[in-house]
């Protein structure tokens, strides 16, 4: 699991199976799904997906934030 507070995995059982989704935490209140998977037949084969995917999409926002940064660094 990752070290991050802000994102999560959450797994929900839908009709046709289960769903996995990375939760961002907003604010304190509130939440937003920033990815979903459906369709998974078990609880852990979705929660196995949610956790390894977790960890590239924790990986991707970190090098994203740091590029970015990088550009507001450059336009001062």
């Amino acid at each position: 699991m990752s070290d991050s507070k802000k994102f999560t995995v959450r797994t929900i059982e839908k009709r046709n199976g289960w769903c996995a989704e990375i939760v961002r935490q907003v604010t304190s209140r509130r939440t937003t799904v920033s990815k979903r998977e459906m369709g998974f037949e078990t609880e852990a084969q979705a929660q196995a997906w949610g956790e390894k995917e977790l960890e590239g999409f924790v990986k991707t926002q970190v090098e994203r934030n740091k590029r970015k940064a990088a550009d507001r660094k450059s336009e001062d």
